[in-house]
């Protein structure tokens, strides 16, 4: 019960702050609104962590005698950024019903940025524009400032991370189709990081948007009791207001984002970690995109087993995730449904030579409505170089039933469904006894029946149909009952067809 209810007090306070972040819609959109919103966010959050650490400095205790509070080095000692006085979160609020609170905000960021290489270009600078209502504003920095986000145990209950994950999910919501360029949703991350297992290694995403498949990763490796410098991330983005929230959410966790990148022309074109070997890639590129400046890479060396058509990327981003994965590694992606079985522009072809090289592991089926931004039917893709376990085999599994509807438009994996999928790929992959063909769910296949049928991926004509549960009850009896049944609607039809002939003869109408 105090589980319950402290779930119910998280929850409020996540749905609090976003009512009053929305009031600031009514002047700008979604996609510019949700900078100014998780800026402020970010803000408060660093200020919170260095008044926490001010606090013990200034006391002078312990590993702490001598220290000076004002000294930017002893900050970054702790992982903690400096924050200058005129940008502290004190500051911020005692001038938040103030004509000028945006541009001390921006000021406040620019100050930040100036003690802070890490975080130099990063943090928004929107706060000052006409269309921003001041009195607005203020509200949003009143109520962000009676939440604690930085201390230690706003850090240990991850107080900010629930808070910018949820905001990002909302954000998402509101701009629709063009939500999903910056988020995948958690439990489709959760799930991909659930069956990659990126414990130690470089773990890469050319198309990283808001962070999440990294973020995931840390969660992953610290609930396994693992060390989060084991792992080192890379990554890429075209979009530079998406690669600034992605610097910002790992910057609230304290993982290092150094490796991402950020270039306009992207990773096809601008390709920012060349020499890159992966051991684990966890992505979710843009679907079926025409216009990826196919036709200048003709002769690129990114393809081993096939020049991708010029008119869809599916392909291009295959094999890049291939050309970037080191000796050993490991892949895990989304892509449309349409990559299992398209053979426009020379795709089966390249989908074939990718089985005949045993590159392919598992394939799973998700189901619709997943997505924020698109009804396209999606799926994973799972790719193993050097394969030692089940060589010469694919999992595929249909997890097109699963889930539940979290509203009328979206639904999303429960945490049961992501350890169902999980286990039956780790237990097929180890070959443990828990594993089994489960009819119209998983199927272990052999490459040769995936050449029977021509190298399409569709789980669903490995896997089969479900078999129903017989319940016991004799077809005739079966029959009986719906034909007693249909007999009874057949006579009362005709009883409402008499009445409405009546109803209608009383207005003049005869049938």
């Amino acid at each position: 019960m105090a589980k319950k209810k402290q779930v119910e007090k998280e929850e409020k306070l996540e749905q609090t702050l976003w009512k009053t972040a929305d009031k600031l819609r009514k002047n700008i959109d979604a996609a510019e609104y949700k900078h100014v919103v998780l800026g402020l966010i970010f803000l408060k959050y660093i200020s919170d962590a260095f008044e926490d650490l001010y606090e013990r400095l200034k006391a002078g205790e312990g590993e702490y005698a001598g220290a000076d509070p004002e000294d930017p080095d002893e900050y970054g000692a702790e992982n903690v950024f400096f924050v200058p006085e005129e940008a502290r979160w004190s500051h911020i609020q005692a001038q938040a019903k103030m004509p000028n609170i945006g541009k001390t905000i921006d000021d406040a960021m620019d100050a930040i940025e100036g003690t802070n290489p890490r975080l130099k270009g990063i943090l928004p600078k929107v706060y000052g524009r006409q269309n921003l209502d001041g009195q607005t504003l203020g509200g949003l920095i009143d109520t962000i400032g009676t939440i604690a986000l930085g201390d230690a145990k706003a850090k240990s209950q991850d107080v900010l991370g629930r808070v910018y994950e949820y905001f990002l999910g909302q954000f998402a919501l509101a701009e629709g189709q063009k939500g999903g360029q910056f988020y995948t949703p958690e439990s489709i991350v959760q799930l991909l990081v659930e069956m990659l297992e990126p414990y130690k290694g470089r773990v890469y995403d050319p198309c990283c948007g808001s962070g999440g498949m990294f973020v995931q990763s840390e969660k992953f490796i610290k609930s396994h009791q693992g060390r989060l410098d084991d792992i080192s991330i890379y990554g890429q983005e075209s979009n530079q207001t998406t690669y600034r929230l992605c610097r910002m959410n790992l910057a609230i966790r304290g993982i290092d984002g150094s490796n991402i990148r950020w270039n306009t022309e992207g990773s096809f074109l601008n390709n920012a970690h060349k020499d890159l070997k992966a051991d684990y890639i966890i992505a979710n590129p843009p679907f079926n995109v025409k216009d990826w400046s196919g036709e200048l890479l003709r002769e690129d060396a990114r393809w081993q087993y096939g020049t991708p058509p010029k008119g869809n990327a599916n392909y291009a981003w295959i094999q890049h995730f291939l050309h970037h994965l080191a000796p050993n590694g490991k892949a895990g992606f989304v892509l449309a449904n349409g990559s299992l079985s398209s053979n426009t522009g020379g795709e089966g072809d390249i989908r074939q030579k990718l089985v005949e090289a045993d590159l392919i592991e598992c394939i799973v089926m998700l189901p619709k409505a997943l997505f924020f931004n698109t009804g396209i039917p999606a799926c994973l893709w799972f790719l193993r170089r050097g394969k030692r376990q089940r060589a010469g085999e694919v999992l595929f599994i249909d997890a097109s039933e699963l889930g539940y509807m979290v509203n009328r438009k979206n639904r999303a994996f429960a945490a049961e469904d992501v350890q169902q999928v999980a286990k039956t790929y780790h237990d097929w992959l180890n070959e443990k006894d828990g594993y089994k063909d489960i009819k119209g769910f998983c199927k272990s296949t052999v490459l040769t029946d995936i050449e029977k049928h021509k190298f399409v991926l569709t789980p669903g004509r490995y896997v089969g149909i479900p078999e129903e549960e017989d319940d016991g009850i004799p077809f005739e009896v079966k029959m009986e009952g719906l034909t007693t049944a249909l007999r009874s609607q057949m006579e009362q039809a005709k009883v409402l067809d008499e009445e409405i002939k009546i109803q209608l003869a009383k207005i003049g109408v005869v049938l």
